[in-house]
């Protein structure tokens, strides 16, 4: 996928360093500590790394002001002609549409699932501010089919949008959606009047209607405001029904989590892995992977054929949002395995993992 760059403002990459606190980062009351990953008002990771600091953050967004990265309106990403009819009427096919971002449309044995859905302007509290859109959504909200089930990775903006979950809700048959949600933000769906709402901690399983989807551990942070850090949970999702195993691992570091994911289910058909918003690594490391650590990871979660998320949609980090297909390609070549299982896709590509 190729991009046409333009000249532009390097100084519209500095967002407010308040509002991109809050970008990487509800407030919910938390269970007492039982568990390792479980702390006295929140959670915690299990594989110590310590946590960015607010001065880590003022000095990443200082140094940025010296580089010169792209921002959303230099980028002339192609979208797929797909074929929302289509879509809406498929009840046979297992499909997988990338809209963008992390939100995939995932049509598994009959049933609609959506992650991470963001179809708003901007990955932000305000829709006046904030990291915005170089591509509009793959699909439209009004060309989805009925959606079954979302899943929710963690409530960062570019995860967890208000807007887009509000239009979900609304929708005709919005009522009839089931939410998964990681531990402590049902409270926020609660409170938006949203009841449907499935919580899980890790390795907790709900079966509904045929399917089993399992709540994983990832290694993440929450923060929706400046001060609920870590209030709610981080999870990735493990989805199974009829034969057919999809895992999706919403944002991560690397980590030996995903080796444990991948000997416990003894692998997956298909996988949702980001490939972006890892630069710079000193500041991202610890809880964004870099391309070359996302295929260790297609390779520690069994994965017969991995999808790349979390790029090439909002300015979040400091490479260019072309940047990670290129890297994902070099390291899928550097590890002889074939590209053809570890794939990027264009804004609203549809692709058929079972044919």
């Amino acid at each position: 996928m190729r991009s046409t760059m333009k000249k532009h403002d390097k100084r519209g990459n500095l967002a407010p360093a308040a509002l991109l606190f809050l970008l990487f980062g509800c407030v919910a009351q938390s269970p007492p500590p039982t568990k390792p990953h479980h702390t006295a008002d929140g959670f915690k990771n299990v594989y110590e790394y310590g946590h960015n600091s607010l001065a880590d953050l003022l000095r990443w967004r200082w140094d940025a002001l010296w580089k010169d990265i792209p921002g959303p309106e230099t980028y002339n990403f192609e979208p797929a002609a797909n074929d929302p009819g289509f879509l809406r009427n498929n009840r046979t096919k297992t499909t997988l549409t990338w809209i963008g971002h992390a939100t995939v449309l995932l049509q598994m044995r009959g049933k609609n699932i959506l992650t991470d859905p963001v179809f708003a302007r901007r990955a932000s509290p305000v829709q006046w501010a904030g990291p915005e859109r170089a591509v509009a959504p793959g699909i439209a909200m009004d060309d989805l089919p009925p959606i079954d089930m979302v899943l929710i990775s963690h409530d960062h903006y570019d995860a967890l949008c208000e807007p887009s979950v509000e239009a979900l809700y609304n929708r005709p048959g919005g009522r009839d959606t089931t939410f998964f949600v990681p531990m402590g933000m049902a409270k926020w769906f609660h409170e938006r009047d949203i009841a449907n709402v499935v919580e899980l901690d890790w390795w907790e399983i709900r079966d509904l209607d045929g399917f089993t989807v399992t709540a994983t551990p990832v290694q993440h942070w929450s923060k929706r405001s400046l001060f609920s850090n870590n209030e709610t949970l981080w999870a990735g999702w493990v989805v199974e029904s009829s034969g057919f195993r999809f895992f999706f691992s919403g944002d991560s570091g690397y980590c030996p989590h995903f080796k444990e994911i991948g000997e416990k289910f003894g692998g997956f058909d298909l996988a949702a892995i980001p490939i972006g918003a890892y630069e710079p690594r000193w500041f991202m490391a610890k809880h964004h992977m870099a391309p070359e650590e996302s295929v260790l990871t297609h390779m520690d979660v069994r994965s017969k054929k991995s999808v790349g998320i979390h790029w090439g949609t909002f300015v979040l980090t400091d490479e260019p949002l072309d940047e990670p297909p290129r890297r994902l390609s070099k390291a899928m070549h550097d590890k002889g395995l074939d590209e053809d299982t570890f794939v990027v896709m264009k804004h609203g590509e549809t692709i058929f993992p079972e044919d």
